[in-house]
């Protein structure tokens, strides 16, 4: 099997520091597991890592799509594994790194997603409720139908309300029940590390990252794409655009929509630390503001799972 190790958490935690020195320390190359950084001109408000930070290790899965196209579990899981049997052919070991829960798990276990063909008339019809009773009529029906599945989407995220619908009208199954009937065995050899850190400081960290991405010009970053045309956009349905597309508009206070934001931001950790609990097995690592990590625990946790081989000395 080939090898493949993985880094989650939450938003903020030191995810990519992490990656970056793991990647120095053993032979390896670096594919984004976040579903909205492969949309170019999507830098800031997506926490982009930048030419500086990535040290000359080679990243994947980024600036991959234009902010008006789609994008989709079934494709990332297709793009993911082939970068991943090129990496371990070129001897060198993939690190996946990301927030994506879900995106990650169908790379891993080898969702088999292409069975399940769009009811593209059942689709139509539900895409006439959508304009005529709004979204939250349907994502009420979808909490009724599969009360987890509606957990994991928000309710102005359209396209995955309408989808699970679909599919439970078309194969009489829940998109939960349909997870756990996929294979629970691994595709690869894999290690997962996850990333912890007291709630509290955590949700900080958060709250500075925002400040941090607004001095950078993340009102500018959403002004250019909204200016393009590009607000009704999946890609504009990502947590740090649609808050600030309002303010935008002119339609709230500057203030209100970053406070939007911080919360937005910090609803989403927690629901990202409540999935990667009770879907994953992870091993789980403490660390801190300044990204202080047990880093000698994780490498030996690594080398015991997955491989002994080196490009440099840790």
């Amino acid at each position: 099997m080939k090898n493949v190790i993985v880094i989650v958490g939450p938003t903020a935690v030191g995810k990519t520091k992490l990656s970056i020195d793991l990647a120095k320390c053993f032979h390896a190359e670096i594919i984004s597991g976040d579903s909205m950084q492969v949309y170019k001109g999507l830098d800031i408000g997506t926490g982009k890592i930048t030419e500086q930070e990535k040290n000359g290790i080679p990243h994947f899965m980024l600036d991959i799509k234009e902010p008006d196209e789609s994008f989709s579990a079934a494709e990332y899981q297709t793009l993911v594994q082939k970068h991943i049997e090129k990496i371990n052919d070129r001897e060198k070991v993939p690190i996946l790194v990301g927030g994506s829960g879900l995106y990650i798990q169908s790379v891993l276990y080898d969702y088999n997603f292409n069975n399940r063909k769009r009811d593209n008339q059942k689709t139509k019809k539900l895409e006439q409720r959508l304009q005529a009773e709004g979204n939250q009529a349907l994502y009420e029906e979808l909490k009724q139908i599969d009360h987890e599945q509606a957990k994991k989407i928000h309710p102005n995220n359209y396209r995955r309300v309408i989808r699970a619908l679909e599919i439970y009208e078309t194969t009489g199954l829940t998109m939960t029940e349909i997870h756990q009937q996929q294979k629970n065995s691994p595709r690869y050899n894999h290690i997962i590390i996850g990333l912890e850190m007291d709630r509290k400081t955590l949700y900080n960290q958060i709250n500075k990252r925002v400040d941090q991405m607004v001095a950078e010009g993340l009102i500018e970053e959403v002004t250019f794409l909204y200016n393009k045309g590009y607000e009704n956009c999946q890609s504009m349905k990502a947590i740090g655009y649609k808050e600030i597309i309002p303010y935008v508009k002119g339609e709230v206070d500057f203030n209100i929509a970053v406070e939007t934001l911080k919360r937005n931001s910090r609803r989403y950790a927690k629901r990202q630390y409540t999935w990667f609990k009770n879907q994953l097995d992870i091993e789980w690592f403490q660390t801190d503001i300044y990204n202080n990590t047990p880093f000698q625990s994780i490498v030996h946790t690594i080398e015991n799972a997955i491989t002994k081989k080196y490009s440099i000395p840790c």
